[in-house]
């Protein structure tokens, strides 16, 4: 029988020696230099200013695309499912950066911040989604949807963006 003897020690606890290096001021400077590409970061505005972009885009592919009965009210629900998924986003940035300014700003109020605003766009996205569905029957959920859901992938394309 071919059985291994059992370790005191867990074989991924142990660590390699050359596994990793806590780098020193010096050599962060210098390797931000060296890769500046990989240390910079975007301004999510972008992403809430691609999300009204690809909003009209599609508002508009509806309005030339659609018959003429039809034009105002398929623009319009595409200008709805895209308000649905910007205008939460907006929120949820506009708490982030109030959190930002506060004065009295820490990692964890800063946690705080971030878990506040998630639950107000989650909160958002609910809200407009159930006002419009109740207040106007008349809209086209196709293109609400479509809209919608191309504004969600609009944070897909930040990764590739940076």
């Amino acid at each position: 029988m071919n059985r291994k003897q059992p370790l005191n020690k867990r074989e991924w606890d142990e660590v390699e020696d050359d596994s990793f290096k806590t780098l020193s001021k010096e050599e962060m400077n210098a390797l931000r230099k060296a890769k500046p590409r990989n240390f910079a970061s975007m301004n999510a505005w972008w992403v809430v200013l691609s999300q009204v972009a690809i909003t009209l885009l599609i508002a508009t592919a509806c309005y030339v695309f659609s018959s003429l009965a039809d034009k105002s009210v398929y623009t319009y629900s595409a200008l709805v499912g895209g308000l649905i998924g910007f205008l939460p986003s907006a929120l949820f940035l506009m708490r982030i950066e109030a959190a930002k300014k506060s004065v009295k700003s820490s990692p964890g109020g800063f946690l705080t911040a971030v878990v506040s605003g998630e639950f107000i766009k989650i909160l958002a996205t609910i809200v407009l989604f159930i006002g419009f569905a109740l207040k106007q029957p008349d809209l086209k959920w196709i293109p609400l949807l479509v809209t919608y859901l191309a504004t969600l992938k609009c944070y897909l394309l930040a990764w590739f963006w940076k």
